[in-house]
């Protein structure tokens, strides 16, 4: 059995997911303005808009100058206006009323077996904290999820000024909880931002793959999920 005090825990695609795709809920908000946009061009152009915007001002515009909330206002104002949007006034209205609606849990929904695996994890004394890319909305979503409860704290990149796989943001969760890295380990789904990063301060990492196709070479077995459920058993076992 792995002798383990500490879990951290990512959250997008790992405990939550979008309930909608993101051109389907911006398509709909578009739809209450009067403006037909359809929902793949959307996805396209958020994709793009993302991509530019995460290039240029890394981690929601940590050390740039930009609060989160703008950095979002400026994805989604680009993201309608690469599909043909133009209008400031609707645009600043349909981004603001984005931002806020994803917020809540009307737009994200608690992965299956998620919440189980987090009260049984408890259960066994495990403490436990959230490791996660995200900007400063996460406790709001995490606690209209009812998942808030479980957690001793929750750090994001853009509170800690890092965004995994910078190492830094684990160094500050092991501090944080006072529990040395051999002690501790990570449950993500992604190979380099949460496995791998993880890893490399010294903890160890559980890869949830339950969408994926194929395994990193580098993951033994024992250290993939194939869902949340499977979590407890690989610790007993390892």
């Amino acid at each position: 059995m792995l002798r383990l005090r500490l879990l951290t825990w990512d959250v997008k695609d790992t405990l939550l997911r979008l309930r909608l795709p993101v051109g389907e809920s911006y398509a709909a908000e578009a739809r209450a303005h009067g403006v037909r946009v359809q929902p793949e061009a959307l996805t396209r152009s958020f994709r793009e808009a993302y991509g530019a915007q995460s290039r240029r001002f890394p981690n929601y515009g940590q050390g740039w100058g930009l609060s989160s909330q703008q950095w979002w206002v400026d994805v989604v104002k680009q993201t309608f206006r690469l599909s043909g949007v133009q209008e400031d006034r609707v645009l600043t209205l349909m981004a603001e009323n984005l931002y806020r609606d994803y917020c809540s849990a009307g737009n994200w929904e608690v992965l299956p077996g998620a919440g189980e695996t987090l009260s049984r994890c408890c259960q066994r004394g495990f403490r436990m904290g959230v490791v996660s890319n995200f900007d400063n909305r996460l406790e709001k979503i995490l606690s209209q999820c009812n998942l808030l409860h479980h957690f001793e704290f929750v750090l994001t990149s853009e509170e800690v000024g890092f965004a995994k796989p910078d190492k830094r943001i684990f160094e500050k969760a092991l501090r944080l909880s006072g529990v040395p890295p051999q002690l501790a380990a990570h449950v993500g789904d992604d190979y380099t931002r949460d496995y791998r990063a993880a890893r490399a301060v010294g903890m160890h990492g559980f890869l949830l793959q339950a969408t994926r196709q194929g395994t990193e070479p580098e993951v033994p077995p024992d250290h993939i999920l194939p869902t949340l459920g499977h979590l407890l058993t690989l610790i007993e076992k390892g």
